[in-house]
């Protein structure tokens, strides 16, 4: 059973910075690409980042390109997600997602855990 397991989300100050982690199991961690996508109330999915865990190829949308980073230990079948320079805007509920893909700009995924709330005041 795939398992995606979101932490590290919390009220921030704008200007700040949050650590996310996605503790996956279930699958052969190498074999995927894993990424985040966020939801805001009242506003459609937004694909955040995708990482190539078996060659650490990675993306990110342009919305938070320069502030996020994504990163994966391999030895801990674990995703991050750092997040620099929080804008209000970036308020969400934040999803761990497994089989992340972008096609001519559209995010998909396969598998996604419950989620982890990032709220960033200003």
């Amino acid at each position: 059973e795939v398992q995606l397991v979101e932490s590290g989300g919390g009220l921030v100050q704008a200007g700040g910075s949050l650590r996310l982690s996605c503790a996956a199991s279930g699958f052969t961690f190498d074999d995927y690409t894993i990424g985040w996508f966020r939801q805001a109330p009242g506003k459609e999915r937004e694909g955040v980042s995708c990482i190539s865990v078996s060659d650490g190829d990675t993306y990110y949308a342009n919305s938070v390109k320069g502030r996020f980073t994504i990163s994966s230990d391999n030895a801990k079948n674990t995703v991050y997600l750092q997040m620099n320079s929080l804008k209000p805007e970036d308020t969400a509920l934040y999803y761990c997602a497994a089989d992340c893909t972008v096609i001519a700009g559209k995010w998909s995924y396969g598998y996604w855990g419950q989620g982890t709330q990032v709220t960033v005041s200003s």
